[in-house]
């Protein structure tokens, strides 16, 4: 599922194309907005809200689409040949005289009046990437449910939203966190939440997604998507399990020397004395 980052930098991208814009198109194409015809409205501005994007228009309404596992909005000149999957997977189609904005895979798409966008991201918790970004209020929901797994926690929109399931495994082993610690066990809870911030930050003006420092393909992350393969710190066979609620599942790396473990969590996992996370690197 795409992050945050990779939200705020679409967005951007889709502001750039069509904010003061009028659409000569705007098609919609699902079920519910078949009948929408959105020729001739002109968009304010898209902003992104966690996961979620939000094209506002200037009469008052706002579209939200989100990318769940396989969504993507692509850009292109006019006359040029759309290459983001075959033309049933087109879900919205939003053009001006400089740009098409082609949606495809789209979910949750949904029209609301402006001034109503927390019928749809209300629920939402403080944005990482956000302007608005509150982090004592988010500390305070994740705090609200002590007992939680952390890294089920925050992967709860509902509590700060924006951290996606890479940033979470490598915040957590930067810190030294093992995923299934409870919320109330997290010795520097701040310093976690605010170290995925971090690394969602330095990330969000590229597509691609370096928690390490280095853009080189199989060097970008510390042990996300390194099952069985040395811990870039200790040396230790990274480690790979599903946490979450049944049918809510998601895949989690960590190492077992450099995370804090427990037998009662994770039966799975070696135990060794917690290490020290190596420094960690930002983009240039």
């Amino acid at each position: 599922m795409p992050e945050g980052d990779t939200v705020w930098l679409a967005a951007k991208r889709m502001n750039t194309a069509l904010g003061g814009a009028t659409l000569r198109r705007g098609e919609l194409r699902v079920p519910q907005l078949a009948a929408t015809d959105l020729a001739g409205a002109t968009v304010s501005e898209v902003v992104p809200r966690g996961k979620h994007m939000l094209i506002r228009f200037a009469d008052g309404w706002t579209l939200r689409t989100h990318f769940r596992m396989d969504g993507s909005w692509h850009i292109y000149r006019p006359g040029a040949k759309w290459r983001g999957g075959p033309a049933f997977a087109v879900r919205a189609v939003l053009a001006t005289d400089q740009w098409e904005c082609v949606g495809y895979r789209l979910h949750d798409v949904a029209m609301v009046r402006t001034e109503h966008e927390d019928q749809l991201v209300g629920h939402l918790g403080p944005d990482v990437l956000g302007p608005d970004w509150d982090l004592e209020e988010a500390l305070r929901r994740l705090r609200a449910n002590p007992d939680e797994q952390v890294g089920v926690a925050i992967l709860d929109q509902r509590n700060l939203c924006g951290i996606g399931n890479l940033y979470k495994v490598e915040s957590l082993f930067v810190c030294g966190v093992h995923p299934w610690a409870r919320v109330a066990d997290v010795a520097d809870l701040p310093a976690l939440v605010e170290r995925a911030r971090t690394l969602m930050l330095a990330n969000r003006e590229h597509p691609e997604q370096s928690t390490t420092g280095d853009l080189r393909r199989g060097q970008d992350h510390w042990v996300y998507g390194r099952k069985g393969r040395p811990c870039r710190r200790c040396g230790t066979p990274i480690l790979l399990g599903d946490q979450g609620p049944d049918l809510q599942e998601r895949v989690t790396y960590w190492c077992p020397r450099c995370q804090a473990t427990s037998s009662r969590i994770d039966p799975a996992a070696r135990t060794g004395e917690p290490g020290r996370p190596p420094p960690i690197a930002t983009p240039g």
